[in-house]
């Protein structure tokens, strides 16, 4: 049987890195997924396919909050029960998180399906690419199986400290959406249902490749149709999983409120916005995972008692963070119209000078949500999740969603009506929100109390 790694030893700093890089890696080409989708629905389809699939992002990740949630709660305590050497409890909880994401993905499909074209309607979304966006969103909600599927059996490798094994699978998984993209939308035509059918092949092959390796490599957690139900480690996965799902659910949410704001301006703007936010993704995606990183770092240490380590575990985080995120801003603020026509055709001015505007605004605060994720990563690795959410809830509700309307629109109260009239406002609330979450983070941690109200080893097992 292969062994996990133990981030209980080492430079705190070195450990992270060489855990956080191939997770890094790995999502780069996870993130290609929606990349490719957007650039070959951009270029060859056009900007309202380009709308489609960006306003399709939000529904999705709000239907699938819930198991999300379950999978960093089955990340938590895998690493948790690693880290006290408690093994016989590795497996029931891997069975245990492959059953509730399986019966999730079914329960999200069938919703999800059977409510689309009325949430694109609810959301303000042009009528005349609704269909294009509903035939999207249901050809990914068939592949949900392998989605959940491939994110259950990615927590448990990354509980268990394994964070390169993934890496693989992404990159056969990534050549496969590419090759798709360029077979079905290019060669035969197929328009945005081919992107979309391209996107769920890949997730299939991921998923059929991490079984296969879990069966050959980790036989205390193989994978097999003999999958055993535990109750207790349900309940406990539960603790840890609702705070995070809530968590997530509250962010998904907030997007889809930003999109309804944004979709009031019409094709251009939502285009425009779809296109920079898939840099943004690439921009905030190493500041995400290196604090993914640091969330199993302090689970194995907190399991350890090894408090000592986490604080040090904290400052490296930042510190790299820091680096990266201020390579992002250079190139963001440098060369936002060449990372625009990646998206559209170059005769898209109005589109360009959306993603143009976004970038100029929200690049600078790179930093700032880098070092806003790493103290929170803290807080989930201890098991303290409901911190986080929290943190969220006020950052987006109480300061993004809020500062869209009132530095973008003008507001008729009787009857309420929002009239847009500045676009460019709409893209402070990103960072405001940002600051917002930064500076709560920051007084819980000094405050001390992260550690008063974490989730104790010794009632974990």
């Amino acid at each position: 049987m292969k062994e996990g790694r133990d981030l209980t030893k080492g430079n705190e700093a070195k450990v992270i890195l060489k855990f956080a890089i191939p997770m890094m890696i790995g999502n780069i080409f996870q993130q290609l997924y929606n990349v490719v989708d957007a650039a070959v629905v951009g270029k060859f389809v056009g900007k309202e396919a380009l709308s489609a699939t960006g306003v399709s992002f939000p529904i999705l990740f709000l239907l699938s909050s819930l198991t999300i949630g379950f999978a960093i709660g089955g990340t938590i305590l895998i690493s948790q029960f690693y880290g006290a050497k408690k093994t016989e409890n590795l497996k029931k909880t891997s069975d245990t998180l492959q059953i509730i994401m399986f019966i999730g993905s079914i329960g999200i499909t069938v919703i999800g399906i059977l409510t689309s074209r009325s949430i694109f309607r609810l959301l303000n979304f042009p009528e005349e690419s609704i269909s294009l966006a509903v035939s999207y969103f249901n050809i990914l909600m068939l592949g949900n199986i392998a989605i959940f599927g491939y994110n259950a059996l990615g927590a448990v490798l990354r509980g268990l400290g394994d964070s390169q094994t993934p890496v693989y699978f992404l990159i056969v998984s990534t050549i496969v959406n590419i090759v798709g993209d360029l077979l079905l939308v290019v060669v035969f035509d197929m328009g945005i249902q081919g992107a979309a059918i391209a996107t769920v092949v890949a997730y299939v092959v991921a998923y059929v490749i991490a079984i296969i390796y879990l069966n050959k490599k980790h036989k205390i957690i193989d994978i097999s149709f003999n999958l055993k139900f535990d109750k207790e480690i349900f309940k406990k996965i539960l603790k840890i999983g609702i705070p995070s799902s809530g968590h997530m659910f509250v962010v998904s949410f907030g997007m889809i409120l930003s999109f309804s704001i944004i979709n009031l301006f019409g094709t251009n703007v939502i285009a425009g916005y779809t296109a920079a936010g898939r840099i943004n993704s690439f921009a905030i995606m190493p500041a995400m995972f290196f604090a993914n990183a640091l969330t199993a770092f302090v689970g194995q240490n907190f399991g350890a008692q090894r408090i000592d380590r986490i604080k040090n575990g904290l400052k490296a985080t930042i510190l790299m963070i820091t680096s990266i995120s201020l390579v992002f801003t250079f190139i963001s603020l440098m060369f936002p119209e060449t990372l625009m026509r990646m998206f559209t055709d170059a005769k898209e001015t109005e589109v360009i000078t959306v993603g143009v505007s976004y970038f100029s605004r929200v690049a600078p605060f790179y930093i700032i949500f880098g070092i806003m994720f790493s103290f929170n990563a803290v807080y989930r690795g201890v098991g303290n999740t409901i911190l986080p959410m929290y943190i969220t809830l006020i950052a987006l509700w109480i300061v993004r969603f809020p500062a869209m309307i009132l530095l973008s629109m003008n507001i008729e109260w009787s009857p309420l009506k929002l009239i847009p009239v500045n676009s460019n406002g709409l893209w402070w609330g990103e960072p405001l929100a940002w600051t917002t979450g930064l500076i709560l983070a920051v007084a819980y941690y000094i405050s001390k109390r992260w550690l008063r109200n974490a989730v104790p080893q010794k009632k974990m097992g």
